[in-house]
Order: C-alpha cells, then sequence, then structure tokens
C-alpha cells in the first residue's frame, strides 16, 4: 500500500508545476502522504531544483517541507555540486536551501567574469589586477573553484577559451593560497618537523589543478606501514612497533629492533613494491613531487629519502636527513644515548639505492669526491625545502619546449617565499616578467612590480647597480610603448597586399622539413621579424626568402614558432593540437580545424569563410571514402554555406528529417517543408550537394551522402 501511495504522488509532483491552485485534486492526494513519504518523494532525485521551488509555491504545507527539511535542498545540492559535500562535516548545522543559492550566485558569477576575461586579455598575459574581480567576490572561494573546475569539465572540443581562462582563475587562485600556507607552515617552531608537509605544499603550488592533498598522501604511506608491518610481524611478533597507533611519535631505542624495522621496510619498499631510484629519467620534475613519487613509484635521492624516512618516524626509528652533496641521505644513530657523537657514529642510507647502508668512506665514493664533517650533518625543514625548489630552478632553467617557463616562475616564487632576498633570484624574476610580458597578479601592474624589485635589488646589494639600470630602462620603455599603443589590426585576406596568403587560421598544417603538427593562429603577408632573426633563421637559403606570407603556428610539442608559407602543406589527417594556448585563440576543435574566438576572428575576419572551403575541398575525398554525411548550415541571407560533417553512425530520423529535399534512396525522394509565402527563397542546389537539397527559411540545414 505504501509503495503505491509512492508511486501515485510520483504521478502527481511534476504537475504541480503548472497547478498552483491548492484545490487540485492531484494536490489533495499528496499532501495527505505522510511527511517521510513525501520527504521521500522530494528526494528521489527526479525533481530539479525549479522543480522543488515550484512545489514549494504550491501550499504552506509542502513549502514548510521543502525549506524545514534540510534532507531536501541538502540532496538538490548534493546531486548538482557532488564534489563540494566533502567540505561538510555530518555534525555541521547547514541551511541547505541558502546554501544553495549562495553556490548558484556564485557560479554565475565566476561564469560571467570568465566570460569578459578573453576580450579584456586578448592581447596580453593576465595583466595588474585581473584576477582581483575574482578576490573581490563575496562567498566561499570552494565555490568560485567548483565553478572554475566543472567548466574545465565540460565536453572535450567545445568551450576552449572559457577552459583557457577559468584554468589560469583556478592557477592562480589554487597557488595563492597554497603560498600563504606555506609560509605560514615556515613559521613553525624549529622542533616542528613535518618533512613530508612542507614537500606536499610544493607538490602543490608546482600542481594546482591536480587534486593534491596531505591527508591523501599520508592515506597511501599508511597503507605502505601496514604492509611493512605484516613483514615485521613475521620476522616479530612482539615488536614494540607493532603496537603503535596512527599519529604517535613513540621512538625505539635498541638497534637491533629498529634493524629489524629498516629490513622490512626494504623489502616491502623495493622488494614487493619495486619502488627504485629514476636512473633513466633522472631530470624530471616528476621525480620531485610526492605524489607522483607514490604513484610512480621512483624519484631521486631526496624524494625517495623523504618518503623513506616518514614511513621510518611512523615505525619508531628516528631517521635524520643529511643534506650530503650531489646526493641526498639519511643517517642513523649507532652511539649510546647522551654520548657525543661524530661522523663515524652513524650509518648512512641510501634510500635511492634501495637502502643501502654505508660508512663514511662508502659516502665519499658515492659521490667521488672527500666532504668535510659539516656536510655530514643533519638538515631542519627548511632546509630540505630549499634543495627541493633548488633542484626545480635547476630544471626550470633547462627547460626548452614550454616557452611559458611555468616550472621556472614557480620555482622562482617558493624560493623567494622561503628567501625573499636572494639578489641573483630577483633579477632573474625580473628578466623573467619581461620576457614573457607577465604582469604579477598581486601588483598593480608590472612596471610598478618590476620597479619594486629592482629598489629592492639596489637596497640589498647596491654593487648591482649596472644590471638594475639596464632593467630600469627597459622598464620605462615598456611604460611608452604601452602609451602609444594602437587599436586592434585587422587583416583582411580580400586585400590586395595579402594576395598571397594561401592558408587561414584555423587550419591543422603539418611542416614539410621538421615532420611537426600546428595550428595557424596568424599571419602576416612577409616576415615581420628583424634582420637578425631572419640571418639566424637563414630564411635567405628560402626559395621565397622572406618575401613570402609567414604564419604563426602554436605546434604540438607546446612551442610557437613563426613558419614560412613554402614550409607548410595541409595535415591530411587532422588531429588536436594539445597547445596550452590553443584555448586563448580558438572555442572549438571540429575534428578537421579549429574555429577561432571571437577576439581573433575580429582580427581575421575574412579567414574563416576561406576556412571552410579549404575544409571542405580538402577533406572532401576523405569523407567519401567514410561515407560521411555533409551538412550546409547557412542562414537565408548568407550566400556562401558552411559545412559540418557527421558520420552516418550518428544520423538518427530526427537529424535526416531536416533535410531538404531527404536522402535519395533507389530513386525516390520526399520532400521537406516548403518556405512561407512571404519570404523570398529561389531554391538551389548546396554547394558539392549529389542530391540538390535546397535551402529552409531560418537556419536552413542541407544533408548530401557521399559514397
Amino acid at each position: 500500500m505504501a509503495a503505491a501511495a509512492v508511486d501515485s504522488a510520483m504521478e502527481v509532483v511534476p504537475a504541480l508545476a503548472e497547478e498552483a491552485a491548492p484545490e487540485a485534486a492531484g494536490l489533495s492526494c499528496l499532501v495527505n502522504l505522510p511527511g517521510e513519504v513525501l520527504e521521500y518523494i522530494l528526494c528521489s532525485g527526479s525533481l530539479t531544483a525549479a522543480d522543488i521551488g515550484r512545489v514549494s509555491s504550491t501550499c504552506r504545507r509542502l513549502r514548510e517541507l521543502c525549506q524545514s527539511s534540510g534532507k531536501v535542498w541538502k540532496e538538490q545540492f548534493r546531486v548538482r555540486w557532488p564534489s563540494l559535500m566533502k567540505h561538510y562535516s555530518p555534525t555541521d548545522y547547514v541551511n541547505w536551501l541558502e546554501e544553495y543559492k549562495v553556490r548558484q550566485k556564485a557560479g554565475l558569477e565566476a561564469r560571467k567574469i570568465v566570460a569578459s576575461f578573453s576580450k579584456r586579455f586578448f592581447s596580453e598575459h593576465v595583466p595588474c589586477n585581473g584576477f582581483s574581480d575574482i578576490e573581490n567576490l563575496e562567498g566561499p572561494e570552494i565555490f568560485f573553484e567548483d565553478e572554475l573546475v566543472c567548466i574545465l569539465n565540460m565536453e572535450g572540443r567545445k568551450a576552449l577559451t572559457w577552459k583557457y581562462y577559468a584554468k589560469k582563475i583556478l592557477y592562480y587562485l589554487r597557488q595563492q593560497k597554497i603560498l600563504n600556507n606555506l609560509k605560514a607552515f615556515l613559521q613553525q617552531p624549529d622542533d616542528y618537523e613535518s618533512y613530508l608537509e612542507g614537500a606536499v605544499y610544493i607538490d602543490q603550488y608546482c600542481n594546482p589543478l591536480s587534486d593534491i592533498s596531505l591527508k591523501d598522501i599520508q592515506a597511501q604511506i599508511d597503507n605502505i606501514v601496514e604492509l611493512v608491518c605484516k613483514t615485521l610481524r613475521g620476522m616479530n611478533s612482539r615488536h614494540p612497533s607493532l603496537a603503535f597507533k596512527a599519529g604517535e611519535s613513540s621512538m625505539i631505542m635498541e638497534i637491533e629492533l629498529q634493524s629489524q624495522v629498516l629490513d622490512a621496510m626494504n623489502y616491502v619498499l623495493y622488494d614487493q613494491l619495486k619502488f627504485k631510484g629514476n636512473r633513466m629519467d633522472y631530470y624530471n620534475a616528476l621525480n620531485l613531487y610526492m605524489h607522483q613519487v607514490l604513484i610512480r613509484r621512483t624519484g631521486i635521492p631526496i624524494s625517495m629519502s623523504l618518503l623513506y624516512l616518514t614511513i621510518a618516524r611512523q615505525l619508531g626509528v628516528p631517521l635524520e636527513p643529511v643534506n650530503f652533496p650531489s646526493h641526498f641521505l639519511l643517517r642513523w644513530c649507532q652511539g649510546a644515548e647522551g654520548a657525543t657523537l661524530d661522523i663515524f657514529d652513524y650509518i648512512y642510507i641510501d634510500a635511492f639505492g634501495k637502502g643501502k647502508q654505508l660508512t663514511v668512506k662508502e659516502c665519499e665514493y658515492l659521490i667521488g669526491q672527500h666532504v668535510t664533517a659539516a656536510l655530514y650533518g643533519v638538515v631542519n625543514v627548511k632546509k630540505v625545502l630549499q634543495r627541493m625548489v633548488g633542484n626545480l630552478l635547476s630544471l626550470g632553467k633547462r627547460e626548452g619546449i614550454d616557452q611559458s617557463y611555468q616550472l621556472l616562475r614557480d620555482s622562482l616564487d617558493l624560493y623567494l617565499a622561503m628567501y625573499p632576498d636572494q639578489v641573483q633570484l630577483l633579477l632573474l624574476q625580473a628578466r623573467l616578467y619581461f620576457h614573457l610580458g607577465i604582469w604579477p597578479e598581486k601588483s598593480f601592474c608590472l612596471v610598478l612590480k618590476v620597479l619594486d624589485i629592482l629598489q629592492h635589488i639596489q637596497t640589498l646589494d647596491p654593487g648591482q647597480h649596472g644590471a638594475v639600470g639596464y632593467l630600469v630602462q627597459h622598464t620605462l620603455e615598456h611604460i611608452e610603448r604601452k602609451k602609444e599603443e594602437v587599436g586592434v589590426e585587422v587583416k583582411l585576406r580580400s586585400h590586395e597586399k595579402h594576395r598571397d596568403v594561401c592558408y587561414s587560421i584555423g587550419l591543422i598544417m603539418k611542416h614539410k622539413r621538421y615532420g611537426y603538427n600546428c595550428v595557424i593562429y596568424g599571419w602576416d603577408p612577409t616576415c615581420m621579424m628583424g634582420h637578425e632573426w631572419i640571418r639566424n633563421m637563414n630564411v635567405h637559403s628560402l626559395p621565397h626568402g622572406h618575401h613570402q606570407p609567414f604564419y604563426n603556428v602554436l605546434v604540438e610539442d607546446g612551442s610557437c614558432r613563426y613558419a614560412a608559407q613554402e614550409n607548410l602543406e595541409y595535415n591530411v589527417e587532422p588531429q588536436e593540437i594539445s597547445h596550452p594556448d590553443v584555448g586563448r585563440y580558438f572555442s572549438e576543435f571540429t575534428g578537421t580545424h579549429y574555429i577561432p574566438n571571437a577576439e581573433l576572428e575580429i582580427r581575421y575576419p575574412e579567414d574563416l569563410e576561406s576556412v571552410y572551403e579549404t575544409v571542405q575541398n580538402i577533406y572532401s575525398a576523405k569523407k567519401e571514402r567514410a561515407g560521411d554525411w555533409e551538412f550546409s548550415i547557412f542562414p537565408p541571407w548568407v550566400t556562401q554555406k558552411k559545412t559540418i560533417s557527421v558520420p552516418s553512425l550518428f544520423l538518427t530520423p530526427s537529424v535526416i528529417s531536416l533535410a531538404e529535399p531527404h536522402r535519395s534512396k533507389a530513386g525516390r525522394t520526399s520532400s521537406g517543408p516548403t518556405p512561407p509565402p512571404d519570404r523570398n527563397f529561389s531554391p538551389r542546389p548546396a554547394s558539392g550537394c549529389l542530391c540538390g537539397a535546397t535551402r529552409l527559411p531560418g537556419c536552413a540545414i542541407s544533408l548530401s551522402s557521399f559514397h
């Protein structure tokens, strides 16, 4: 009977969206149900927030039930934004209706800001206080972040410009929060030695879009500890480490018991789980990120040592970090407690080398040089993090392909957060800002930020006067250039001076000589680079030299290049170009080409039409072999038709019914709707259409099959 009542009520609920009169028969049936049953119906998942709102407006009982019951709006919140539920405790009191409203408002505001970024910042990196709009928004920051993540998770090939700027905003928000947490962490007393926590902050800062948390990493390490305990139990069932609880900091004092722990650790880490030092790809930043070390089960000496140290301490073995040159080590004390110790009273552990235990002499053999006793000493958390960031900084300086120098920028930020008075790094940061045209987000503008840096350098080291003066001069020149900037340059293909331009923005091309795939995002009628660049790139050796069109292209390896027309050709097998700046210029990838966003189309207003013609000509033979259908979409006032391709697999009767006339089979043709008499339409065959389709009123779709 109860089930029948619920089924009956469920049939009535949708009607409530349209019925406002309490006298309705269906409403009477519904409100007479027990509150628990009504709550079950409203939380069933078949109703949207708008439905719940309309149900609430029908009568007092339903309104009170929806608003007083936290379950109804909590379920709506959970279904709409499931990833946010982890931020709420079961014991927290939450007004879920208000929470829903705040989250909805935050999402709308975030989308409004993301939508504005392309127009505001298309021609430059996000400048000045570009992120201040987000910082000044009211509401929990996690709501804005969640909306940005929702944008990033939109359908893969669409909304590329939105995703590009959503990613930048999310990157900034998370990095600012992580950097603040790191600075607070560094202010902890010296006896607070959570090496893992500091390493995770570095990991998070360099990978702000990844879901990395200390809690998750600690959980993975706890799983390894459980495996070690299982092995240890087989060696010594009464070992004191087996009685330790999570979070305890007890230490074992007997050397023999400590040795048993280390033996069990070595077996689990290196034999069972196959952790190893990454000798094949040593200079890879992933080796320094703790979440990647756990996923890939490989790393370099410092990251492997931090993992080894964390596990050992949880099991009661007091290992200590040693900032040994060229090879980070751990040390294990063998001397009596309270005795005066020297470097020979320790065994040194090489976590990179499968936990091998070394003497002082063997440590020197390891790096091939004699070192002083001071270098065998223990280091604190800040020194360990300094070495990790220093490694990342060295890798960032080696970047050759990634022209954003993101790793270098991130590692500079981290290093200067720990040591803000490093003159050489401040100079490097100032030069980097100029090189990339980056406008630091927290400053009023680039020039003020750079001038602040330079003034700080001059105070710290007057001997840097020459370098500071050089950069100040360039800063002032930058100000003057900004004053002289004119409006947007529009390039028309129909202009006489552009008659030799063969290719259009958005086309997927292949370099004839180097073989790389790329997409065109700009062109010049002739080479616009300076004489030095032309000479260095040996442009004069080309048959047409620099007197030919040159194209700005985004390359699949992440680089941006300037290619001569004679070196490019159509890519017969177009594919997405995995370049980080694709979304800055394009809104969608169609499968054959990219569609420019509004800002790029303003600069090349005639290119899109040329792209459609090129795509139809170049890839029509391929479509014919594949048996695809071609749709020609165009409003009645446009004479040039634009086409998209739909594989036969996706053609449904409703899609085919849009065609006029329908696809002909066995000589039979069925006519589609006729244009209304008040429109002046003259039926005409669609370009390239084998079945003679005519245009429909409004936005017409003509259909043809290729076999």
